[in-house]
C-alpha cells in the first residue's frame, strides 16, 4: 500500500501543540505500519462527495482525515 501524506496534513500539524502532535504522529506512524489495524477507528466522512474519505481517532479531541483506498492512504488534515 502507498502512504502519502499532503501539505494540508503538515500545515495542520503544525498549528497543533506539541502533545497533540505527538499524538498525531504517533497515529500517522500506526497507520503507517498497519492500516488494518482495529484499534484506529475508522469513521467514514458520510457528507463528503468522495466516499473513500474517512476520519482516523488520534486521541479523544483530534481525529485525522484520510483518504484511503485499496491502493494508497493519503493523510489529508
Amino acid at each position: 500500500m502507498e502512504f502519502r501524506i499532503a501539505d494540508t496534513f503538515t500545515e495542520s500539524l503544525a498549528r497543533l501543540t506539541g502533545d497533540e502532535q505527538k499524538a498525531v504522529k504517533t497515529t500517522a506512524f500506526d497507520l503507517q505500519m498497519n492500516p488494518a489495524s482495529p484499534g484506529l477507528r475508522f469513521h467514514r466522512l458520510d457528507q463528503a462527495k468522495d466516499k473513500n474519505f474517512w476520519s482516523v481517532r488520534a486521541s479523544g479531541d483530534l481525529r485525522l482525515i484520510v483518504h484511503r483506498t485499496q491502493s494508497s492512504l493519503l493523510l489529508c488534515y
